[in-house]
């Protein structure tokens, strides 16, 4: 396997802790997003979409290069099921899935580097507090979900996909100025999770792209 990806990219952590988690050996491959290798031909030919990350890997006799991190995740699921990251019943499933799915679409897409240009050098808005206040909104709801639930983690008391996209999540909050001490819960399942060799593994500061720390 090998993983194209960023060190700071939510979307690309989120795999790198769903390859951890199930013990998954891959190489790592820098892609650097700010100096746009992304819109590289080589690149876009493994994914159109031009965006991190791309996992490609052997499927029977066929190579393939899969996009976009909950498809990567779910692929995984299926070839890899154990240790999962999705619950054994449907209603956990669905849960998972959904918390997932606020993060994926409802938050991480309004925080991205085109979007957040587009807003600053087209609009001349203030493109740190429109991010803020997506992650303010989206964090809010999944708070309110969490405390419904009585496990460990989001759903239960393993982590699951809904585990691998808040703690990314919460680490951009933070990078734009949200106030996460609004979010206890959530806080305390960061707490969870990060205390997981998979999680920790995963951490943009341990990745060889990283920049260095003097």
């Amino acid at each position: 396997m090998k993983l194209y990806n960023y060190w700071r990219s939510s979307a690309s952590w989120r795999v790198r802790i769903a390859l951890a988690h199930k013990g998954l050996a891959y190489q790592y491959v820098p892609v650097h997003i700010v100096h746009s290798e992304q819109h590289q031909l080589s690149y876009r030919e493994r994914n159109p979409m031009m965006q991190v990350p791309t996992l490609e890997l052997d499927d029977g006799d066929r190579t393939l290069h899969l996009g976009q991190s909950l498809a990567i995740i779910e692929y995984l699921e299926e070839r890899f099921p154990k240790p999962h990251l999705l619950p054994e019943d449907r209603a956990g499933r669905a849960r998972a899935r959904q918390i997932a799915e606020i993060i994926n679409s409802g938050v991480q897409p309004f925080q991205n580097l085109p979007l957040l240009g587009y807003l600053k050098d087209e609009l001349g808005a203030d493109e740190k507090q429109w991010a803020r206040n997506m992650n303010q909104k989206g964090l809010e709801a999944v708070e309110m979900m969490a405390k419904g639930a009585s496990g460990r983690f989001l759903v239960g008391d393993a982590p699951t996909v809904a585990d691998v996209c808040l703690v990314p999540q919460l680490y951009s909050a933070r990078r734009f100025g949200v106030d996460v001490a609004a979010f206890p819960t959530l806080l305390r399942i960061e707490a969870s999770c990060v205390e997981l060799e998979a999680f920790m593994a995963a951490h943009p500061d341990r990745q060889p792209d990283a920049p260095q720390q003097p």
